[in-house]
């Protein structure tokens, strides 16, 4: 009887117990079920997204691959994915351009990653390319490190003394930004090519907003003809800098911008000229066009809304560089630049002009629309940090790596100095310009950024930026 109890009260004390587990168990099953589910609809939604980041990539390489079609003039592009094609030259092709190096000469097809294109030139359109206190500033080591690569015949690799780099660097180096992303509507970027002869585009080149031109190429009525007079910003290379007086001709207003280093000797002639003279601080990256003319339209695009270049050679037959003012010279592969240049037409990136389509009046409709184009970049961006497995989204400034605030206030460039003719300077024409008088577009992309400047670092990769703050303006924009 008592071990019948026993026997009963522990079945009594049992059930309460395996009551408890059984819902412990459905419990756990549900959170198990909730989180599978959960992690299913993530990876379903993600990959959702990336299905339809390849679509409209994939439509955007048709718009691009039917561009190339009707503004190629014989070049074909070949889609292999959402991403990569190959611009192809029409079969025998003339390649006279021979690489010494490798013992070849100049292929007739090259292979291109439209996403990097595009996440690299939209990236443009934000950036600054002029060097500015402020970036060596804010820049880890930026005077350390980075200024002394920036000085020719230092005598070190470093800028240990401080007060010396600054000597060299003063008299080029703003404060901040002398001139903004969006501050001119449309401009012209003029090569050096013999092309230009062949067509009289003089005319049409002054009537841009701004004129963007390389090295010792001449403005003068010889020519004015066919590459025009007007003269407002000139990249030019070490060597062309020795002979910055006689390249400048006495224009007073046109801007010098020193690709690479300054150097010692320069700061002499830069103290007798009334021209701003600055340093170049592009983006450092392997690409399918070398030479200052490249350089130039990296410029432009951080200034100007369009981009018309004139005088690239881009077209079939024209496998040899020439120049508009003197004998022919040795140069970079044409072939190549050629198809690099066509891809970033139809990349909405520059518009180009040639002696092959001299009908003054162009349709650009085969060219992907700035909203197209929008919309590749956003899902370029998404598929990019879906790969690296980027999580924040800081919208343009994903790929700020650095950070810093400038002050409310800096020098203007020079030095105390300078001659006369170099105190009348137009330095004040640019680095003291009231925001207010900037164009609206302009205002409006200072407002977009929250005031924030944006520079490369060095190197060969896309990322890494130098990401600077400014203070924003006490009156908004007049809607």
């Amino acid at each position: 009887m008592r071990g019948s109890k026993i026997s009963s009260s522990s079945s009594l004390l049992q059930r309460p117990t395996a009551v408890l587990l059984l819902g412990a168990a459905l419990v756990f099953t549900v959170i198990l079920v909730s989180i599978q589910s959960s992690l299913f609809t993530r990876n379903r939604s993600s990959s959702d997204l990336n299905s339809e980041d390849v679509r409209i990539l994939s439509h955007f390489q048709s718009r691009v691959q039917q561009c190339v079609a009707n503004r190629g003039l014989g070049l074909t592009a070949d889609i292999i994915d959402h991403c990569k094609l190959v611009l192809k030259f029409p079969p025998g092709t003339n390649s006279t351009w021979y690489n010494a190096q490798f013992k070849i000469f100049e292929p007739l097809e090259y292979h291109y990653d439209v996403c990097e294109a595009i996440l690299l030139w939209e990236q443009y359109r934000n950036m600054t390319t002029v060097l500015t206190r402020e970036y060596l500033d804010v820049r880890p080591d930026g005077w350390l490190d980075y200024a002394a690569k920036r000085i020719a015949q230092l005598g070190a690799d470093k800028c240990y003394n401080r007060s010396l780099c600054e000597e060299h660097l003063n008299m080029i180096l703003p404060s901040k930004p002398p001139f903004h992303p969006r501050q001119f509507r449309t401009c012209a970027v003029v090569g050096n090519s013999g092309d230009l002869l062949k067509t009289e585009f003089g005319q049409e080149i002054d009537e841009h907003d701004a004129v963007f031109r390389d090295n010792e190429a001449p403005v003068n009525e010889k020519y004015a003809k066919y590459v025009g007079l007007k003269r407002d910003f000139r990249l030019v290379v070490r060597g062309a800098a020795r002979n910055m007086a006689a390249i400048l001709n006495g224009s007073d207003d046109e801007v010098l911008i020193i690709k690479s280093v300054t150097h010692r000797d320069f700061n002499a002639m830069i103290k007798e000229l009334p021209n701003p003279v600055y340093l170049f601080q592009g983006i450092v990256l392997r690409r399918g066009a070398k030479g200052t003319g490249m350089k130039s339209i990296e410029l432009a695009l951080s200034m100007c809304d369009i981009v018309n270049i004139y005088g690239f050679t881009v077209d079939p037959g024209y496998t040899e560089w020439t120049r508009y003012f003197s004998t022919p010279r040795k140069g970079h592969n044409p072939l190549q630049g050629r198809a690099y240049y066509q891809l970033l037409e139809c990349l909405g990136v520059i518009r180009i002009h040639s002696p092959m389509r001299a009908e003054r009046k162009q349709d650009w409709s085969d060219v992907p629309s700035r909203e197209v184009i929008r919309n590749a970049h956003a899902a370029a961006l998404r598929l990019k940090k879906s790969s690296s497995s980027e999580a924040n989204d800081l919208g343009p400034f994903v790929s700020c790596k650095v950070w810093g605030t400038a002050s409310s206030s800096g020098p203007i460039s020079g030095s105390s100095d300078m001659s006369e003719t170099r105190k009348k300077s137009n330095y004040n024409k640019w680095e003291v310009k009231p925001f207010e008088s900037l164009r609206r577009e302009a205002q409006e992309h200072y407002f977009q950024m929250g005031g924030v400047s944006m520079y490369k670092m060095d190197g060969n990769k896309l990322d890494d930026l130098v990401c600077v703050r400014h203070p924003m303006p006490s009156e908004k924009i007049d809607q």
